[in-house]
């Protein structure tokens, strides 16, 4: 069998922290760096994709590693075996193995959030629209299931590189000033009121973040 048979999905990897670290250094100077934006806007929206791959197939759905078709699952179990019209074929349980501990797993709420994000980057037409685009993905929640309005954890932990108590102790740290874009300060209110919601949750506010 070729590599290509049995070719392995791949995956985007989380965005570093340096980097969004960078972004939000420049923006409190008011510079708009689209090069630096785009570059980090796109590794999110990249990852986002990952995210809503990697739900799709658990759900039945996902694109060919080899050739991009749409492949639809018939069993629905550990049992099963891929197959594609091109060739590729792979066992569900090497697939599914691909995905774990990559943090490529919620529930409809933040498909929804992610969903937007990868439709509204791209047409953004300003460096600010999508500087905002940036700041509220990544201080987006999860949330109950049925209790909508009761945020628990933090989407940046699928977003970006670092476990939990690093991620958020790194949000809460970000470089803010006279000069960010204007609806982020509003944005950063509203991530804390959230957070203060499970207290007890988050132990790494106020630890220094990961180099």
């Amino acid at each position: 069998m070729t590599e290509t048979n049995n070719q392995l999905p791949r995956w985007a990897r989380r965005v570093p922290k340096r980097k969004i670290r960078q972004l939000y250094e420049t923006d409190a100077q008011g510079i708009y760096d689209l090069d630096l934006i785009n570059e980090v806007g796109y590794a999110l929206l990249a990852r986002c994709e990952s995210f809503i791959t990697a739900n799709g197939a658990r759900e039945g759905e996902l694109p060919c590693p080899a050739c991009g078709e749409t492949v639809r699952r018939v069993e629905m179990s550990r049992e099963e075996v891929l197959h594609c019209s091109c060739g590729w074929t792979l066992p569900w349980v090497d697939y599914m193995r691909s995905m774990q501990h990559k943090q490529l797993y919620g529930a409809e709420p933040v498909l929804a959030l992610f969903r937007e994000y990868v439709r509204d980057f791209p047409r953004a037409g300003t460096a600010r629209e999508r500087m905002l685009l940036i700041d509220r993905l990544i201080h987006g929640f999860h949330w109950y299931y049925q209790q909508e309005d009761i945020p628990t954890r933090p989407v940046a932990v699928n977003l970006i590189e670092g476990k939990m108590r690093d991620v958020v102790a790194f949000l809460d740290r970000l470089t803010l000033g006279d000069k960010s874009t204007l609806g982020m300060r509003e944005v950063r209110v509203e991530w804390e009121e959230r957070l203060d919601v499970h207290p007890g949750w988050f132990p790494g506010r106020g630890d220094p973040e990961d180099k």
